[in-house]
């Protein structure tokens, strides 16, 4: 399966600065489905992490606060070229979704 998660990082010096894009539908549990009427359930992500060569840089804790396809922007420093950057996610239901860019 393909990875719904999308992130570029540029390196100016040793910054890197990092965008990433989460397809995730982040349903907040308080929307009917308009066919049904039903109550569609809470399904968001509840823990991001971004790792440089293994060590985080960023971590998150959302809630339903946070909008379908939730767009991350950041920068850190300390990074340079080869060096390794991880982005994971996990949500409510137990999904899970990650992957690795080499910076350059």
């Amino acid at each position: 399966m393909a990875s719904k998660i999308k992130v570029k990082v540029k390196l100016k010096g040793d910054v890197a600065e990092v965008k990433s894009l989460m397809l995730h539908p982040m349903e907040t549990g308080s929307r009917k489905d308009p066919d049904t009427g039903a109550t569609i359930p809470v399904h968001h992500i509840t823990e991001l992490t971004f790792l440089n060569n293994g060590e985080t840089v960023m971590a998150v804790h959302c809630s339903t606060a946070v909008s379908r396809d939730p767009f991350f922007s950041f920068s850190f420093s300390g990074a340079k070229a080869g060096d390794t950057l991880a982005v994971r996610w996990v949500d409510n239901q137990g999904e899970s979704d990650s992957v690795e860019t080499v910076l350059g």
